[in-house]
């Protein structure tokens, strides 16, 4: 079976890594070695940053 693609960029991860404070674990180590905690923290803020962004174009819309 092939692996999809991941629908959060690099960059984007590394992001969330930085804001939750785990990324110099990401650096050193890789994706596989942080915590199942922290990846549900990552879909946490991500939903979260989506929805804010989602929300200001909303209400810009609005007017």
């Amino acid at each position: 079976m092939s692996r999809r693609r991941g629908i959060m960029s690099e960059s984007f991860k590394e992001e969330l890594a930085k804001e939750l404070g785990f990324y110099d674990t990401v650096k050193s180590e890789g994706w596989g070695r942080h915590q199942s905690r922290d990846a549900g923290n990552m879909v946490r803020l991500a939903i979260e940053k989506a929805e804010t962004t989602m929300n200001g174009t909303k209400n810009q819309h609005d007017d």
